[in-house]
């Protein structure tokens, strides 16, 4: 098995081929949405002192192959963009990079991880199960707030 050379995207790849290659990424993973720029997400998360983005390449060829956003709000942890690429998928790359995010996170002194899975994805369910989480008794609830100005993607 393969083992991933896991590092934060260098903010100074925004607009390149690397910013790129984790957009298709995202993509070819299966986690884009119209209604989410995931160049506008990558932007966000990198000008946030409290959230990263982690990405995975194989060392043999620093090929992207995974990634996790992460980020926390003092008290709580949250993931977004897990990916693998599909090509690899059943490598371990997927808990390679939760570990990461999870290292990531204990190394600022958070000890809570929440994430969001869609109702309908059981692959992802059962993954995340494999690796201790659990499902809550709780309700997500979302409101747009329409007085807050979305930032644009360049």
């Amino acid at each position: 098995m393969t083992s991933l050379s896991i590092a934060e995207f260098d903010s100074g790849d925004i607009g390149g081929k690397d910013e790129d290659a984790l957009v298709a990424l995202f993509e070819r993973a299966g986690l884009t949405r119209p209604w989410n720029d995931p160049r506008q997400d990558i932007r966000f998360a990198l000008a946030a002192p409290a959230s990263t983005i982690l990405v995975g390449r194989r060392p043999e060829d620093d090929h992207l192959v995974a990634s996790v956003m992460v980020g926390h709000d003092g008290h709580r942890g949250a993931v977004y963009y897990v990916a693998t690429d599909p090509d690899w998928r059943g490598q371990g790359f997927g808990r390679e990079m939760m570990a990461a995010a999870e290292a990531w996170l204990a190394a600022k002194g958070i000890w809570k991880l929440n994430l969001l899975i869609r109702g309908d994805n059981e692959v992802a369910k059962g993954f995340y199960e494999a690796l201790g989480f659990h499902a809550q008794d709780r309700i997500c609830m979302q409101k747009e707030i329409p007085s807050a100005e979305k930032p644009q993607a360049d």
